[in-house]
């Protein structure tokens, strides 16, 4: 399903569309407005049972209500969802006067239709190369999520097999055209035009009856609760960025987006290097960037004190939140025990602050009127999720830097023996 596949079927949709007073809406508002206005139809729409199967809410950041947005706790991830939300109010303002033109009904017209709509996009598109907006491909948007994993052995293989075959004679050369189109199969799908179809590949044997995951791409676990409205609890790419001192920024090359801790705790490449090199007295910092560069340690000392200063700042930055990783991993319990907002809770293992949290959930359920629908509470969940793995990476690293520091000082006192 693509907008000028609904576009061709339907004149009236495509009259208004087209209209020229609609030309500012991006190729993702107008699938939205196709979208709601083929629900509109009900059973007389050809892709009628495709759309009965779909979700009937969502968990991306813009579903995200005040409560749950501020259970993030991290000014970013706050900040993120609120940009969310802005962004997906302003395009449903923006579309509104289309979809009043093609009449929808009342209930496809709130701005609860459409974050369904956008979140529909947004979770379940694919990829196409000639529609921004992209497809909604039934049997296709059924599989969940793999992060990309890495694999040199077969691209390094790859890439070899094609350097022989280049400085080989000619008749090499059918072999390594057969070598481009088989590392397509390298990829999770893609539309192919020679089948007119979008196929998929599978990375791995399965097993039978074994789950097949796709890779949608490289994302944090911000970034998957954005689009997709989940994330994972060991996320390869996952990653935390701590406020660094303008003074550091300036000291290298290095774009802010490398500096980062990695989901496993340990500092990136480019941070250690930006530390090392900021660590040095700036009138010797010329003389040893070819080394920080090449990702070297400059002397014991400069790496004690740069990975004492990374394990303090992440210190601090988990004292400043309003609970801990512990307080998380209890609440988090807590929360899977919440069956009805009337049943009694135990919260004797938790702390004075997520009891506060737990109250409040309550509170903001029954202001809401959703005695009902539990969403918030999936909301709410995946929101401490969040700022629970955002801690355990933080706590991570601060094990690995102390770690680091002991052996670098048992080092240097056993080379002064």
């Amino acid at each position: 399903m693509t907008k000028e596949i609904l576009l061709l079927k339907d004149e009236k949709l495509s009259l208004s569309v087209n209209d020229y007073a609609h030309h500012s809406l991006s190729p993702t508002q107008i699938l939205a407005v196709c979208l709601l206005y083929e629900m509109g139809k009900g059973k007389i729409s050809w892709w009628h049972p495709y759309l009965m199967n779909l979700p009937r809410s969502y968990d991306i950041l813009a579903t995200f209500g005040e409560f749950e947005k501020q259970a993030l706790q991290v000014d970013d991830a706050i900040w993120a969802a609120e940009k969310a939300t802005l962004k997906a109010e302003y395009e449903w303002k923006e579309a509104n006067a289309l979809m009043k033109q093609l009449k929808l009904k009342p209930q496809l017209l709130t701005f609860k239709a459409w974050l369904w709509a956008t979140a529909t996009i947004s979770s379940r598109t694919l990829h196409i190369p000639w529609d921004a907006a992209g497809c909604l491909c039934p049997v296709g948007d059924l599989f969940n999520y793999s992060a990309p994993g890495e694999e040199p052995s077969r691209c390094e293989s790859m890439e070899h097999t094609m350097h022989d075959l280049v400085n080989e004679d000619t008749s090499g050369m059918a072999d390594m055209e057969q070598l481009v189109s088989d590392s397509r199969r390298l990829t999770d799908g893609g539309f192919e035009k020679d089948v007119d179809a979008y196929c998929f590949y599978a990375k791995k044997s399965y097993k039978e009856g074994e789950q097949v995951l796709l890779s949608y791409g490289t994302y944090t676990n911000l970034e998957l609760l954005e689009h997709y409205g989940f994330l994972l609890n060991e996320n390869p790419n996952d990653k935390v960025f701590i406020p660094l001192e303008p003074e550091i920024y300036s000291s290298c090359s290095w774009p802010k987006e490398s500096l980062f801790i990695h989901q496993n705790g340990k500092p990136s490449f480019a941070l250690l290097s930006t530390l090392r090199l900021w660590a040095t007295p700036q009138n010797q910092r010329r003389s040893v960037g070819h080394l920080v560069y090449s990702g070297l340690q400059l002397s014991i000392q400069n790496e004690m004190f740069i990975l004492r200063w990374i394990s303090k700042k992440c210190t601090t930055i988990l004292k400043n939140l309003p609970t801990s990783f512990e307080d998380d991993s209890l609440l988090l319990s807590a929360i899977d025990k919440i069956q009805n907002l009337d049943a009694p809770l135990e919260l004797n293992n938790v702390s004075s602050t997520c009891r506060d949290e737990i109250c409040a959930f309550k509170a903001n359920i029954l202001q809401k009127g959703e005695r009902s629908s539990m969403e918030s509470k999936e909301r709410w969940r995946l929101a401490v999720e969040w700022r629970l793995s955002y801690k355990k990476i933080l706590v991570d690293c601060i094990s690995y830097c102390d770690e680091i520091v002991s052996s670098l000082f048992h080092q240097n006192n056993s080379s002064q023996k």
